[in-house]
């Protein structure tokens, strides 16, 4: 009798149950949609977007455990037993003592800032993304970035997400008192969805240890995390991802989430301490801001789906397919020679428009300019992560990103092989014309997050231009 072998095709680990009709629309529909959007794709109604990869956040399927569980939310105001799953799962999977519910992850963040950074003080991370910058930086605190240098450096090191161990210790040996907490991001969202070893978390910890500075984890997407250390650190493949999500919260003290991630739920998230002086300040605001303690601006059923997504998220099956589904649309774009981040990332592909469109400079924002493209070509909907999301500084200045990047972020559980083939196509066909597509300017925004809700117009009409471009 012989071994089974496994095939090549790694399918979708679930059986669609409902359906949600899609809306085609023509390119004459969308272009008219992005003027009245102000060219800004969060401005864009869904019913004019045809796939929808702006964000994978609260974006997901359910599924029928979880919305089983979620008839039997308990919408007591207090102590509600809703709750107290909800906490079990979190204390389980984290092994931190005080578990603390929040609608979603930024306000996790805000409150947690709130209790711990002080005007000046620096928050040190291997990425801030764009909310966790901003409540640093309301705080009038300075969210500092220590990337790894392999992350810009090679193309095939498996983790870029690192944070850069050599400058995490110059940081803290030069500002003794000033840093209140060191957080890593897991996966590096702003890095490329790039994961994080195990073994740089773990020397992180020593490091924050001599310099008794505490450690915390913006575990958004802790699973994929856990995933890519099994697949790609030495000494992992044996160990389940459950076991390797709890030893990366073992070497923390605390943890910021927004479970419309890695929590498998369409709202929700927390913050999870040891510190029980940190614990009673962020209680307070909790209750001011949010809600209750025991349901944190939630109702019952959010906290039943977290409870159940979580360990859903945890899943080898549905982790093996979730990573190749990202994979697959990788290989295609690299094989024709598209830009974007290698190796691909685990919830995202991040296309390098400033490699794509050498001939557009950073504050004619080239990665807005190619998300627009990209859903005036095909209906889909991709964010920039670039010099729209991060050039503006807190007074008021403009500087390039770092990168300009546009993500493709993939909600769970949504949709299929076909509609990536389709993807592909779409992007293919912009890349293809990349040498007419020209710039953008803004015509308005606020000064904080403004990428959300800025205006901006193309500098030229239709945003493609009759005849290449020369590179800049």
């Amino acid at each position: 009798m012989t071994s089974e072998q496994p095939f090549e095709t790694i399918i979708e680990p679930f059986r669609i149950k409902t359906v949600e009709p899609l809306r085609r629309t023509t390119r004459a529909r969308r272009e008219a949609a992005m003027q009245e959007a102000g060219w800004n794709l969060f401005s864009v109604k869904g019913e004019d977007v045809l796939i929808d990869l702006l964000t994978d956040s609260g974006t997901g399927a359910l599924s029928a455990k979880q919305w089983g569980m979620m008839m039997q939310g308990d919408e007591t105001y207090a102590g509600a037993d809703s709750f107290y799953r909800f906490e079990a799962a979190i204390k389980d999977i984290t092994g931190l003592d005080h578990v603390i519910p929040t609608h979603q992850g930024r306000a996790a963040e805000r409150i947690l800032f709130r209790a711990m950074v002080n005007p000046g003080d620096i928050v040190l991370n291997n990425t801030h993304f764009d909310t966790t910058r901003a409540n640093v930086e309301y705080r009038e605190g300075i969210a500092r970035d220590l990337p790894c240098r392999e992350s810009m450096e090679s193309d095939d090191f498996p983790f870029k997400g690192n944070i850069d161990l050599e400058r995490l210790d110059q940081e803290l040996t030069a500002n003794p008192g000033r840093v209140p907490l060191v957080m890593i991001t897991v996966t590096n969202n702003s890095g490329g969805g790039q994961p994080v070893s195990l073994a740089n978390i773990r020397a992180a910890r020593e490091i924050c240890d001599r310099h008794n500075v505490p450690l915390f984890l913006d575990a958004c997407r802790f699973a994929e995390n856990a995933w890519f250390i099994r697949m790609r650190e030495e000494g992992q493949g044996d160990r389940s991802p459950i076991e390797i999500a709890r030893e990366m919260f073992s070497l923390v003290d605390g943890a910021t989430m927004s479970a419309k991630k890695d929590g498998m739920s369409n709202i929700g998230g927390f913050l999870a301490l040891n510190d029980m002086d940190v614990v009673v300040k962020c209680r307070t605001m909790l209750i001011l801001t949010e809600g209750f303690p025991t349901y944190g601006g939630l109702a019952g059923y959010d906290l039943e789906a977290v409870a159940v997504g979580l360990y859903e998220a945890l899943e080898e099956d549905y982790l093996r397919y979730r990573i190749r589904s990202i994979a697959y649309l990788g290989d295609r774009l690299i094989a024709a020679g598209v830009p974007m981040i290698t190796p691909p990332g685990g919830h995202a592909l991040y296309l390098d428009a400033g490699a794509m469109l050498p001939h557009i400079p950073w504050n004619e924002y080239p990665g807005w300019a190619l998300s627009v493209a990209i859903y005036l070509e095909g209906g889909i909907r991709a964010c920039e992560i670039g010099s729209v999301m991060f050039g503006q500084q807190p007074d008021g200045t403009e500087q390039a990103a770092p990168r300009e990047l546009v993500r493709l972020a993939f909600p769970r559980r949504v949709y299929t092989q076909s509609h990536v083939d389709y993807v592909a196509e779409v992007l293919l066909r912009v890349f293809e014309r990349r040498e007419m597509l020209r710039g953008m300017s803004m015509l308005d925004s606020p000064p904080v997050l403004r990428h959300f809700t800025a205006r901006l117009e193309p500098l030229e009409q239709g945003l493609f231009a009759a005849c290449p471009a020369e590179p800049v």
